[in-house]
């Protein structure tokens, strides 16, 4: 068997999530379509981490395997000839059987995009933003502070998951001027992260930003391990899954050398 590895761009907006579900339409089922119409049998392919109904990626990994004698399939190109326009493949190569898109997962990459303009609203934009209007950046900066670090995130994690620790690190956060002028873009990476813990993060520093709470609110916050006492999530539209580290890669490129066993991602689902 020859085990193939996929970097995948979607635009979540007419999809049911990542996962396969009965009678929904999702990104696996069109993957797992597409790859059966060239093996002739069903295929099954693994994703690096589940991400919810209205939510993009830009650097979705997955793999999937096939007997040796589709191996020299150009992958990329059949599957792309396959899909549906809101889904493409942008990298399709064999890899070692050793190899898990999900288990092998060291750091993740998020990011949000805001709308920070109440006057006026670009209406091709609104199934990638959240119209939530001008905030406080420098409230906003100050509250991203507090996530840095190794925390539990009891606090920001949505039920419905079964997971041994809700226990994470992240890494990196910082925001940036978006596609438009009155975009902002906040992008976070951590070891792993917790169903739609992002979307609850970005929900707290809105908030903040808004001038609702207090920066170093997030410390309490993440002190109280209570998800009742967060402010409400964010919506689905604004995230994008950015990207997805293995080995040495990491964060802007370089390996933090963190515990893979709370990096596996298991339960994850943005």
């Amino acid at each position: 068997m020859q085990r193939i590895k996929l970097i995948i761009a979607y635009d979540g907006t007419d999809f049911c999530g990542w996962q396969l579900q009965p009678n929904l339409r999702t990104v696996q089922g069109e993957l797992e379509k597409s790859i059966a119409r060239v093996t002739g049998s069903p295929v099954r392919v693994h994703g690096s981490g589940r991400t919810d109904s209205g939510v993009h990626a830009l650097g979705q990994i997955a793999h999937f395997d096939v007997e040796d004698r589709f191996a020299s399939v150009l992958w990329q190109r059949a599957l792309n000839s396959l899909l549906p326009d809101d889904v493409t493949v942008l990298q399709a190569i064999p890899v070692s059987s050793d190899f898990h898109s999900r288990y092998n997962a060291v750091h993740k990459t998020y990011t949000y995009t805001l709308w920070l303009e109440n006057n006026f609203f670009l209406p091709w934009r609104r199934h990638y933003v959240w119209k939530c209007g001008p905030l406080d950046f420098e409230a906003i900066d100050k509250g991203m502070q507090y996530f840095l670090g190794e925390h539990d995130f009891s606090s920001f994690q949505n039920t419905g998951t079964l997971i041994k620790s809700t226990v994470r690190t992240i890494h990196d956060f910082k925001r940036y001027p978006g596609q438009n002028a009155q975009e902002m873009v906040l992008e976070i990476c951590g070891s792993g992260f917790l169903k739609q813990m992002v979307r609850n993060i970005t929900g707290c520093l809105v908030t903040i930003g808004r001038g609702k709470a207090k920066p170093e609110s997030v410390r309490s916050l993440l002190q109280m391990k209570d998800r009742t006492a967060a402010p409400a999530t964010a919506p689905a539209q604004g995230l994008c899954m950015a990207g997805v580290y293995y080995g040495d890669e990491g964060c802007g490129g370089t390996d933090t050398g963190r515990n893979q066993s709370q990096d596996s991602g298991v339960g994850e689902q943005i």
